[in-house]
């Protein structure tokens, strides 16, 4: 199988344009892989990106800790960089990658964000300690959503 540069260029694009970290086409026994490494895009935190919802019923009792961290978010926001499903832990019934209140260092894997069928591993730029959690196991993410906040 042989492909032209000009095809390979197209699949590259739609590679990039569409935030996938690869591509395989397979024609019997040949094949060709298109791949790129995922950066992870930081952002200055955004106070809205991770705000609780309000409680819907009245009688429903405020935990001082819950809303002490849901006020003002701290340190440095680590985001999705692609359109996915969020999970916190490498498999179902596994322990998180994260927890609050964990030191973590640059480079750890922090999570991985689900994209057509790929799991990205998500790793963090900056050491320090894990202060807020935004998103839910298992939630659906946006390009640029602040998945947590280290300090």
């Amino acid at each position: 199988m042989k492909y032209e540069i000009e095809y390979i260029e197209k699949i590259a694009k739609i590679l990039n344009d569409n935030q996938l970290s690869e591509i395989i086409l397979e024609d019997g026994e040949e094949a060709i892989t298109v791949r790129k490494e995922l950066q992870i895009i930081q952002s200055a935190p955004q106070v809205a990106s991770c705000a609780v919802q309000p409680a819907v019923q009245a009688q429903a009792p405020v935990n001082p800790k819950e809303e002490k961290q849901s006020s003002q978010p701290k340190g440095t926001a680590i985001t999705s960089p692609m359109v996915g499903a969020f999970y916190a832990s490498p498999a179902p019934g596994a322990k998180p990658f994260v927890k609050v209140g964990d030191v973590i260092s640059a480079g750890q894997v922090v999570c991985i964000v689900e994209a057509m069928k790929l799991m990205n591993e998500i790793e963090s730029d900056v050491s320090g300690k894990v202060t807020q959690i935004c998103v839910e196991d298992g939630q659906s993410v946006e390009y640029g959503q602040v998945l947590m906040y280290v300090e």
